[in-house]
């Protein structure tokens, strides 16, 4: 290993460690009643959280198809001009 080498593992590893260190968790305490109101909103959330990822899949493969049916070559077997393709 050059000395470059070495001074680039040495900076690296005092990069992680100032990183790691900054990150520290707060003390936090949490009653019985905030655990299970937590506990008990959890499938309504997952719930929201799946709803919206198929809409969000839904919308996208939408405009993706639309694109695509304008762009693939069946359509220069319909006759159809398309003036994206050139």
């Amino acid at each position: 290993m050059t000395f470059l080498d070495k001074m680039f593992m040495v900076i690296a590893i005092l990069v992680f460690m100032l990183v790691t260190g900054v990150a520290k968790a707060e003390n936090k305490t949490i009653t019985p009643q905030e655990f299970v109101s937590n506990v008990t909103e959890v499938p309504g959330k997952v719930g929201n959280w799946l709803t919206g990822e198929v809409e969000k899949t839904k919308a996208y493969q939408t405009k993706v198809w639309s694109e695509a049916k304008n762009k693939w070559p069946w359509n220069l077997f319909k006759g159809k001009n398309n003036a994206t393709q050139d």
